[in-house]
């Protein structure tokens, strides 16, 4: 015990400012990827390359195997070449958010933020009816990422947002209810897009069966872009609402408005702020939606 204690204290006097630093940046980013990679199917082939080395290392360091020792340095660089390959969608996802920072400092004019008050008390309004109404809708709110790709899949309208207008696109057995509305400056854009099915497997852990593939592709345009999609379940009028890969759930019309706006509205001092909160926009907690 007391030469482990020597060698702690004599680690320590060795560590100087520039180290500390060091583990510091190492451990950020370790901390940073990890976060990125929560909740999706890149974590759980971490874990497993993860588990897989550890137990390689094991084993080549117990028993004494020259061609199996060989193979495995021989095969770990073209892991390494594959990692950016396999995590491409994390990697591409994280730089975005990083590039997102630099509008920290856009204004919001006054002309623009009634038109959003507008705007937002229009979806909410139609989604408190759908909702009483038991219609499936899915409503996605564009914000900096451009949503032309998935417009292009829909059909364009080109129209303001009204209650009655997507109250009439979301009526059973129309044209246009099958499929996703795109809502951009103020304008529903486009309707019956088509959006990619979320993979995280977030909604397979929930105790609720209600959710199918209007919930996964919001959940999906949440993980590909920055946009916020308002879901409502067909069978029991339930409101949802996604945002980079998190799921709140069981909003009545009041939590909806105040939610909406809290995305799409930030305070001055939020729009000073903060690389921190664009990264990591629900903070630390990887708390669920109760």
């Amino acid at each position: 015990m007391t030469e482990f204690l020597n060698n702690l204290f004599f680690i320590f006097q060795r560590i100087d400012w520039l180290s500390a630093v060091d583990i510091l940046l190492v451990t950020a980013i370790s901390f940073v990827a990890l976060y990125w990679l929560r909740d999706t199917q890149a974590m759980v082939l971490l874990r497993g390359v993860i588990l897989l080395v550890i137990l390689i290392v094991i084993f080549t360091s117990l028993v004494d195997l020259p061609a199996f020792s060989w193979l495995v340095r021989t095969a770990l660089p073209a892991l390494l070449l594959a990692v950016p390959v396999i995590f491409a969608p994390e990697i591409r996802r994280g730089l975005e958010r990083i590039g997102r920072a630099g509008t920290l400092w856009s204004s919001t004019s006054s002309g623009a933020t009634q038109q959003l008050e507008e705007t937002v008390k229009a979806v909410v309004a139609a989604t408190a009816r759908l909702s009483a109404r038991q219609h499936g809708a899915l409503i996605v709110m564009q914000k900096l990422d451009s949503l032309e790709d998935y417009m292009e899949s829909g059909v364009r309208m080109n129209a303001r947002v009204t209650p009655e207008l997507l109250l009439q696109i979301f009526y059973p057995n129309t044209p246009l209810h099958d499929g996703a509305v795109i809502i951009a400056a103020g304008r529903v854009t486009a309707a019956a897009c088509v959006l990619p099915l979320s993979a995280s497997g977030i909604l397979n852990r929930s105790p609720d069966r209600q959710m199918g593939l209007r919930h996964r592709a919001g959940l999906g345009i949440s993980e590909a872009s920055d946009a916020v999609a308002i879901v409502v379940a067909e069978e029991s009028g339930a409101i949802s609402i996604a945002h980079s890969g998190r799921m709140l759930r069981r909003l009545d019309a009041d939590r909806l408005e105040n939610v909406l706006l809290a995305f799409f509205r930030p305070t001055v001092e939020t729009r000073r702020l903060r690389l921190w909160e664009r990264i990591f926009p629900y903070g630390l907690s990887t708390k669920k939606d109760e």
